[in-house]
């Protein structure tokens, strides 16, 4: 890169970074600063993954969209990767997996790339979700399902369908680098120390490596944002008025389920009083 273009880049990575980090999403989840206080009945943990589980799954849609409007082989792979690994692909593990049967979330590494490696059912997201919501009394057929999404769930869903799977590389672009920061900031540790509270106190045999391996995943992500950007700007026809745009409608998109779950609980919990 020139020294023009290294501080075009720079300029345009704080103007980014200022309206992704300052959007309410990521600064202020009201829904997990909260559900990280442990205060979550059984109920609300239920609720809380019978909805991430129909964004979980359709986002595997939202994905399928991004990788076949791809704008170049390398984003086309990337998309790729993402798409593989949630339908189960495991990133080639540093150490030997044990068996199918018994393979445990934790073990499967949290980078690398599904070339050459291995499909197995039990290493699909979804599927870890599942066994995670055995213990709450939900099963397959209570799961993942669009009729399962309450109206902002199914929003939040939609938004990914359009901004993220955008056939406009500048929009989508946008959106996926808002996704991966907003996933960086801190939400699944909020879940995590929730759910950890949880399982100490009524559900021992809760299952949390559904959580604990997209966190770590996330922070990863987190170390690449420089790269991230740089391949964006470097796409055919990059338009950065596009990307914010795509960015900001993004994590509006991403409030909008966060501040569902948290009307829910809100009113769960009224009700419950007035009962």
């Amino acid at each position: 890169m020139t020294l023009t273009e290294t501080r075009h880049l720079a300029e345009l990575q704080t103007q980014v970074d200022a309206l992704v980090a300052a959007h309410p999403v990521v600064t202020s989840n009201a829904y997990t600063r909260w559900f990280s206080t442990g205060a979550a009945t059984a109920d609300d943990v239920r609720h809380l993954t019978v909805q991430f589980s129909v964004f979980s799954h359709l986002f595997v849609e939202a994905q399928l969209r991004k990788v076949i409007n791809a704008a170049d082989i390398d984003t086309y792979r990337a998309g790729k990767e993402i798409l593989m690994n949630e339908l189960g692909v495991i990133f080639k593990p540093g150490r030997e997996l044990p068996p199918a049967e018994g393979v445990d979330p934790e073990l499967v590494a949290t980078e690398g790339s599904v070339d050459g490696s291995r499909f197995r059912f039990t290493a699909a997201h979804f599927e870890w979700l599942l066994r995670f919501a055995q213990p709450l009394g939900l099963e397959f057929a209570h799961l993942g399902k669009r009729r399962h999404g309450t109206p902002s769930t199914l929003h939040f869903c939609d938004e990914l369908l359009r901004i993220y799977g955008s056939d406009d590389p500048s929009t989508a672009e946008g959106a996926s680098y808002a996704v991966e920061h907003w996933a960086a900031a801190g939400f699944w540790k909020e879940l995590i120390a929730g759910l950890t509270v949880f399982k100490e106190r009524e559900c021992p045999e809760l299952n949390l490596a559904f959580w604990t391996w997209h966190d770590k995943v996330e922070d990863q992500h987190a170390a690449h944002t420089a790269d991230e950007l740089a391949e964006a700007c470097a796409l055919p026809g990059f338009d950065e008025d596009r990307f914010l745009a795509g960015a900001i409608e993004m994590l509006d998109g991403v409030q909008v389920f966060w501040d569902g779950l948290d009307r829910d609980r809100r009113a769960a919990a009224a009700e419950g009083v007035a009962r």
